[in-house]
């Protein structure tokens, strides 16, 4: 069976559906690049199942644990899997802003049968702003949260804008003396302080401006090149005050918001079991209300990691157009061609 297996193509698939009886559903498989991946490509892609066809999300390989997008690209496109009825779901990493200047952002553009998050991955959309308030009340059960997550992160992106297109210059230019492990260092928050927002965000403009000016003496010629680079990026979608969804995805979720939200939601658990030590009339109340609370809490990562409350943001605005417009194609065809004679849908 493994044998088999490793040659399943969308024609494979094609053939198995013919095979169900007439009013069966055509399966879709998405190939996605890690365990993480599955819950969150399964809330995407159950949108959009129909009473003519639904997905199944699984890992490409089935000789090894390899993971990760090129892993998943290489070994379908080795195969020649993809089609209608097959399809790879992977992060965008920079391959998006990049635009077709290396061989896997090609891909990625080109290919129609390729989706991918726009956001830089899929942490950066589990870590959307507007969500983050519903996350605390999640984890807490206290729906007390002053903090203005929405202002915060926009304020943030404001900040690194900037270096976020000095950023991608150096790697349109596969220029590796800036990296995005330097950029990551440049834009860390530090230790995160809720009623100390102010500072934290001048601190990331100052130290962002000090690496613009020096990048401005070594690249005195760069100017035109740079607001050019700019305004495409913009027209991409990526506006400066979203720019947190298209920086490294590990970065943002380990180093900013989940120190932020922890900080917070501890404030909020105190506040509670303050709340509950007031209001208990004996010891024993007092006990079993707060050993009831502690057991109803939930862990900050398991809730990210579930988090789909990203449908309003403009990086799934733009995958929620490219997967309609490939449903709409199958449901225009009577039945799924091979790839080679298929009309490639419009990205």
């Amino acid at each position: 069976m493994s044998r088999l297996t490793g040659y399943i193509t969308s024609d494979y698939i094609n053939a198995a559906n013919k095979l169900k009886k007439n009013g069966g559903r055509r399966r879709i498989i998405a190939y996605v690049e890690s365990y993480d991946d599955i819950f969150f490509w399964r809330a995407v892609l159950s949108r959009y199942e129909n009473d003519n066809v639904f997905f199944e999300v699984m890992l490409p390989s089935h000789k090894s644990l390899a993971k990760g997008k090129k892993t998943v690209l290489m070994n379908i496109m080795k195969e020649q899997q993809l089609g209608s009825n097959i399809i790879a779901c992977v992060d965008a990493d920079y391959d998006f802003l990049m635009q077709g200047a290396t061989p896997m952002s090609k891909m990625i553009i080109d290919c129609p049968y390729v989706f991918h998050t726009y956001a830089y991955a899929i942490e950066n959309l589990q870590c959307y702003a507007p969500s983050l308030h519903n996350v605390c009340v999640s984890v807490t059960l206290n729906d007390n949260i002053t903090f203005d997550f929405v202002s915060f992160m926009q304020q943030y992106s404001e900040a690194i804008f900037p270096l976020f297109i000095w950023s991608i210059w150096f790697y349109r230019h596969n220029d590796h003396s800036f990296t995005i492990t330097d950029f990551n260092q440049i834009i860390n928050t530090g230790n995160f302080r809720e009623y100390d927002t102010d500072d934290i965000i001048n601190n990331v403009r100052r130290k962002v401006g000090v690496r613009i000016r020096q990048f401005h003496r070594q690249y005195p010629n760069a100017k035109d090149e740079w607001l050019a680079l700019k305004d495409e990026i913009k027209s991409l979608g990526v506006a400066p005050a979203d720019t947190y969804l298209y920086i490294q995805g590990h970065h943002l979720y380990d180093a900013l918001i989940v120190p932020m939200l922890k900080r917070i939601c501890d404030r909020l658990i105190l506040q509670r079991e303050t709340e509950i030590t007031r209001m208990a009339t004996h010891v024993v109340q007092k006990n079993n209300e707060l050993a009831g609370y502690s057991h109803c809490l939930a862990d900050i990562n398991m809730v990210l990691r579930r988090n789909t409350d990203f449908f309003s943001s403009t990086p799934y605005q733009l995958l929620n157009r490219d997967l309609k417009q490939f449903i709409r194609q199958q449901q225009r065809a009577d039945l799924p061609a091979s790839p080679s004679k298929e009309v490639a849908p419009q990205r």
